[in-house]
């Protein structure tokens, strides 16, 4: 009966390891969407504050032409003004306000250079901008479809996995299959091992001999007290089909509390 239970924690293993990475992948394949979705708008925001930069400059450039305006009808009025005048002192005045003048318009022509140039800068890089922000606007409308598909692709075998799932728990302690299904998130799918030669293969420690052979004995449920996984012996195992990194073993604190676990179910 046992090894009944045993068979199908181990096929159970396989289903939710399964069922748990589609879950992670679901959750993940939004991430990419949601980074078009921030630069699309970082470009929207910028493509706004590039056209009121241009609006600026466009007010500037007309003000400058006004003021360019004023300063030749000022000239041109005071030159005029030199054929009536009478006195040296009226024309060291009118001179004086012929020169303030033209320097005032020279300044303005410079003025209105330089804004120019800024404004075809401006242009130019909204019309980039345009040209970016459509594109970004495409590639998210590719990136949704893609999304999409392989959502809808994932969830299909998602749905599968828990039909299985369904179809084997039953019979199965309630909470063991609570353990079972923390062990196999936090232990990159691996919830149950076997034993050999007194050491679990899951985290590779050495256990007690009387322990080991409860676990061969194959009458209760076991849990490994270093890395909490359950154990089950297997006759002759192959060490290397069960190879895992250090960062595999822990204890079984980082699930359960070691005064409360009981080892025989």
């Amino acid at each position: 009966m046992m090894q009944e239970v045993f068979d199908k924690l181990k096929n159970l293993q396989d289903i939710l390891s399964r069922k748990y990475e589609m879950e992670k992948e679901l959750f993940e394949i939004p991430k990419a969407l949601n980074t078009k979705k921030e630069l699309l708008i970082r470009l929207r925001k910028d493509f706004i504050e590039k056209n009121d930069l241009l609006t600026e400059t466009q007010n500037k450039i007309k003000h400058l032409k006004f003021l360019l305006d004023e300063a030749e009808h000022e000239r041109e009025d005071y030159e005029k003004q030199m054929d009536i005048i009478t006195t040296q002192r009226e024309y060291e005045a009118l001179d004086k306000e012929i020169k303030s003048a033209t320097e005032r318009g020279q300044q303005y022509r410079k003025d209105i250079l330089r804004e120019e140039k800024e404004q075809e800068v401006i242009k130019l890089s909204l019309e980039q901008e345009e040209k970016m922000i459509s594109q970004q606007q495409l590639d998210l409308a590719e990136e949704e479809e893609k999304i999409k598909a392989e959502s809808l692709d994932k969830e299909k075998v998602l749905a599968d996995l828990t039909v299985q799932e369904s179809q084997i728990i039953p019979g199965l302690d309630e909470d063991i299959l609570f353990k079972f299904e923390r062990i196999i998130k936090s232990k990159s799918g691996l919830g149950i091992v076997p034993v050999k030669d007194y050491v679990c293969t899951g985290c590779h420690m050495v256990l007690p001999a009387q322990f080991q052979n409860d676990v061969h004995a194959g009458e209760h449920i076991l849990f490994c007290p270093y890395c909490s996984r359950i154990l089950y012996y297997e006759e002759d195992l192959i060490q290397d089909e069960y190879s895992f990194s250090d960062a595999d073993s822990g204890g079984l604190s980082d699930l359960v509390d070691m005064d409360n676990i009981d080892f025989n179910v």
